[in-house]
């Protein structure tokens, strides 16, 4: 709020000295660094703000994959694919929806990811069942489409539709509803690479990240770095 005045009044003062230009350049030069440092406020603010994620434990992802499982309705694999997928290659769900039959490459069983929202493009190496399992959905459900998920309509599945998804397996495996978006998948698979050990830079290159500060929330305390320091304090 401080900054905003400063750079209120001195823009006020910058509209009375137009005729010198000597101060009036001093003034626009003090306005253009006051403006920079309240920017980069801003992005702290809401980095710090954006600490308070919400994520599934390893035992409520499992849980949930279950349910998918045994709910046994035609889009079972499907669905279970897409949280899968999501989890091991730390998708958003507009990335999960754009996925494209070229960007799996069942011999290495890699994913080739198109990242949205300024992340780095990336390929990732799937779990063998996971990609057995896409495999799998392929043959059984081919289509016209470039894209591999699909909606009942036959198009590309959407992030409205991924999170109306996620809200009935969440419903039905009886987990925390406040978590059930899908974004949390990906959160959880933030967390989880950091409670598995993984170094701030490997999880950075997985989840596709251009700047480290976005990967800094996985590292804030996970469950086993907690578990480490109060072993350490005897605790």
């Amino acid at each position: 709020m401080e900054l905003e005045l400063q750079i209120i009044q001195l823009e006020e003062e910058l509209n009375k000295n137009r005729s010198n230009i000597v101060i009036y350049t001093l003034l626009e030069d003090k306005i253009k660094q006051l403006k920079e440092e309240l920017k980069k406020s801003r992005r702290k603010k809401k980095r710090t703000a954006n600490r308070d994620i919400k994520y599934l434990r390893h035992e409520e992802f499992k849980h949930l994959i279950k349910t998918i499982e045994d709910n046994g309705d035609y889009f079972w694999m499907r669905d279970k694919l897409l949280f899968l997928i999501a989890f091991e290659c730390g998708l958003r769900a507009s990335e999960v929806g754009s996925i494209k039959k070229e960007d799996f490459f069942a011999d290495k069983r890699e994913m080739f990811c198109r990242r949205l929202k300024g992340s780095r493009n990336n390929t990732v190496k799937l779990t063998q069942d996971t990609s057995i399992l896409l495999e799998t959905f392929m043959e059984r459900h081919p289509n016209d489409s470039p894209y591999i998920f699909l909606s009942r309509k036959k198009s590309p599945i959407t992030k409205f539709t991924l999170n109306k998804i996620c809200k009935k397996y969440f419903k039905s495996a009886s987990l925390p509803m406040e978590k059930a978006h899908f974004h949390t998948i990906k959160h959880t698979s933030g967390v989880h690479m950091a409670e598995e050990g993984l170094d701030i830079k490997e999880v950075q290159y997985i989840l596709g990240h251009r700047n480290v500060d976005n990967t800094m929330i996985y590292f804030d305390f996970t469950t086993k770095q907690q578990e480490s320091l109060y072993s350490k304090l005897g605790r």
